[in-house]
């Protein structure tokens, strides 16, 4: 079938696969204006995952969610450049919009359990998702739904179709959401906070099988998550989120190994390890700041202990670490080694 954005003028297989720009999310209330996302810049490549790493209220999903359009407007204001194949996402029709969101960039949720209509069994669910986009009749679309449910390891998926999302675990609920969302065959695939609640056996097999779907079809994934140790595990390139800017950017190895910005080497210092067995956590003191009162400055400088004068009025500008590694802190080579 040839997808829908295909057809669109401005599409272009030669240009980025994702790329955003300058994004920006606000949010109108009673209380003033929240800015939940100020000014998130990135490119996607193909077979990538590029992980969005944070605290709760950095910004993380917020952004995510308007890069696939469903930032609900209003009370949400979303502006900047969100570019799928050449085709400019934001301000476009609903019906660009639409061609593009599950065929070429399909998103699955924290919770999977609550993201599943309980009276209709998954088998359906994920069949009506292929069926709406394919013309398919019904009998070829839970066809296809069994193939997905197999594809992505659910035991006895021909008999499991016809179960409802009360009657599966949520690792099991999670591969659901994953085969629902690969019933498109989309290009990109975010995945926000996949493997938060599961034990640590289930989240390697959800991390398992998505390093598996990327090899086997080219998926680029974009990977939300607070957890530092999925972020090494998986990703490939990571940007760390405060107060809904990027901090700091690099590969994953070059941001472990030289961690450029107070705030990503507070959240490794909180983090325990294998290979430090007398060592400290050190808590991150203070609290994100409120989104309707975002400090003057550095965002991060009530927290920061190298926080100096400038911290508390200039803004810093993202700085060159080394190739592919950025950081936007005024005082970034006092923490390189």
């Amino acid at each position: 079938m040839k997808r829908e954005y295909a057809r669109h003028p401005e599409y272009d297989p030669g240009a980025p696969l994702l790329g955003v720009e300058n994004l920006r999310v606000r949010f109108a209330t009673h209380q003033g204006d929240f800015n939940a996302v100020n000014g998130v810049g990135y490119t996607l490549l193909p077979g990538e995952t590029f992980g969005i790493l944070g605290e709760s209220g950095s910004g993380k999903s917020v952004s995510q969610e308007a890069v696939i359009g469903i930032v609900r407007c209003p009370p949400g204001h979303v502006s900047g450049s969100v570019r799928f194949r050449g085709i400019e996402l934001i301000g476009a029709p609903e019906p660009v919009r639409r061609s593009v969101r599950g065929q070429g960039i399909a998103m699955i949720f924290q919770d999977a359990v609550t993201s599943l209509n309980p009276g209709l069994t998954v088998g359906y669910q994920i069949a009506e998702m292929y069926r709406v986009r394919t013309g398919s009749d019904r009998r070829s679309a839970l066809r296809r739904a069994v193939e997905l449910m197999d594809r992505v390891r659910i035991p006895s998926a021909r008999e499991r179709a016809g179960n409802y999302p009360h009657q599966f675990s949520g690792g099991m609920s999670q591969r659901v959401m994953i085969a629902t969302a690969l019933a498109q065959d989309p290009a990109v695939l975010i995945a926000d906070e996949p493997t938060t609640a599961l034990d640590v056996t289930v989240q390697g097999q959800i991390l398992a099988l998505l390093r598996e779907l990327q090899s086997e079809t080219g998926l680029s994934l974009v990977l939300i998550t607070h957890d530092l140790g999925v972020i090494a595990e998986i990703a490939d390139r990571v940007a760390v989120m405060y107060a809904g800017r990027i901090v700091e950017s690099a590969p994953v190895r070059s941001i472990f190994r030289t961690p450029s910005h107070p705030y990503t080497a507070a959240l490794m210092n909180s983090m325990p390890r294998l290979d430090a067995h007398c060592s400290r956590l050190t808590a991150i003191g203070g609290s994100p700041p409120v989104l309707s009162r975002i400090p003057a400055g550095c965002a991060f400088h009530p927290r920061c202990a190298h926080a100096g004068e400038r911290c508390r009025t200039n803004t810093p500008r993202r700085r060159r670490v080394e190739e592919d590694h950025f950081s936007a802190c005024h005082y970034w080579e006092q923490l390189s080694p």
